[in-house]
């Protein structure tokens, strides 16, 4: 009876482990303090946008499905941004969408 409850407590935590080390995305983001709108200090999540993936990408203000598929292609045709300021360079992505989002984003 104990041994079933502790292979299935051990498959769990073995499952829980698999998702966070296969999900790219997961391993891209890094942690950073930001602001609210009621001056309360929140947790946030840096995205690296040289490596992660859309679903990630489609975490920032005015970044759905099409544009987040633009910025994986303009980085796959022109290599990695050397800095946050290049994903204005993708099409769609101008000075308002990097404004919203430049403190959540790496390079």
């Amino acid at each position: 009876m104990i041994t079933k409850k502790l292979f299935s407590i051990s498959l769990t935590l073995m499952a829980l482990l698999a998702l966070l080390i296969v999900n790219p995305a997961v391993a891209a983001e890094k942690k950073v303090k930001a602001g609210t709108e009621n001056g309360i200090v929140a947790s946030m999540q840096k995205i690296n946008i040289n490596q992660a993936e859309a679903k990630a990408l489609t975490n920032l203000k005015g970044i759905g499905k099409d544009r987040a598929v633009k910025i994986i292609e303009y980085r796959e045709k022109n290599g990695p941004f050397e800095k946050i300021e290049d994903i204005m360079k993708v099409n769609g992505i101008g000075k308002k969408i990097f404004e919203q989002n430049k403190n959540l984003l790496s390079v």
